[in-house]
């Protein structure tokens, strides 16, 4: 679930392992790219953090930030179906 949070929508995700975690990078980069709107992001092992924020918008959340968490969250649901 995504918390907005000092001006940031955040959100944690587990995987099994590395390489499944590196895939699902690899898909938000894509889907973030099209969006021309990209995340800060962190990966230590099965674990991906975001973070979503508009800069053009002074750095708050804005609908660019609720679109691509909800496209994110579509790449995630696929994943653990798989």
């Amino acid at each position: 679930m995504w918390t907005e949070k000092d001006n940031q929508l955040t959100r944690s995700f587990q995987f099994k392992d590395f390489k499944e975690a590196f895939l699902f990078m690899t898909q938000v980069a894509e889907v973030a790219e099209a969006q021309n709107h990209h995340p800060w992001w962190s990966n230590v092992y099965n674990e991906v953090n975001i973070k979503l924020s508009t800069h053009d918008a002074g750095d708050t959340v804005t609908e660019k930030d609720h679109k691509l968490a909800a496209a994110i969250d579509l790449l995630y649901q696929k994943g653990e179906q798989a």
